[in-house]
């Protein structure tokens, strides 16, 4: 069972995640996680990485593309694998299919998280955090128990992070929107998307995804 999940800031793919992962048994490989395991591990792509990071430089696609092979070409890997953060361009998912073609291996689905944007902006511009004791609160799904004070301390100072305010999150989503739409179109033209509707209860969002990946057992 090979899987990419996709979906917006805010939509609940990494929880869903990591339901995916402990149900069905495969790894979930994200880039981060790629990136820092190739290079602890001084793998050849790893430490070319590494050079471009030592001196503050993107990683390009050549190397990208060489760490997600080594890692596919893992032995964890032979049942299945959940994608996560890659691919993220038209080219890096052209190099995705050469890859699992050279491994004798295809995609198998493509699970897109999809929630509208005007909830991701409710569910992310809603945290506030108080200042006096650094709890953290969120003004629909965690609010204190009395409006305008802290549970723990009884604060009434909060704050909002800079990069939960609506301006912040607003532009975060768009840029999202727009780097995510040409990969979510290349695998709906081949075949193998499934969107779910991830403004669903979470436990309702899993049940769609674990019967889409059952049907592909």
């Amino acid at each position: 069972m090979n899987t990419i999940i996709v979906g917006l800031p805010g939509a609940g793919k990494g929880t869903q995640a990591e339901r995916i992962v402990s149900t069905f048994n495969i790894p979930h490989i994200s880039t981060g996680d790629m990136f820092r395991n190739a290079i602890k591990n001084e793998t050849p792509m790893g430490l070319e990485a590494k050079s471009y990071m030592d001196r503050g430089d993107l990683v390009p696609d050549s190397v990208t593309n060489g760490v997600v092979k080594e890692r596919l070409a893992q032995d964890d890997t032979k049942n299945g694998f959940l994608l996560d953060g890659y691919p993220r361009t038209i080219e890096q998912a052209d190099a995705l299919e050469n890859i699992l073609s050279e491994l004798g291996r295809s995609l198998d689905t493509v699970i897109n998280v999809d929630v509208d944007p005007s909830i991701l902006m409710e569910r992310l511009t809603g945290r506030f955090i108080c200042r006096n004791c650094g709890a953290t609160y969120h003004k629909i799904f965690n609010p204190p128990t009395v409006e305008g004070v802290c549970d723990n301390c009884g604060g009434t100072d909060f704050y909002q992070r800079e990069d939960d305010k609506p301006e912040t999150v607003k532009n975060r989503i768009e840029v999202n929107l727009k780097q995510s739409a040409p990969i979510i179109d290349f695998y709906r033209e081949k075949g193998i998307l499934n969107t779910v509707d991830g403004g669903q209860d979470i436990d309702d969002v899993f049940k769609n995804i674990e019967s889409i990946l059952n049907n592909m057992k």
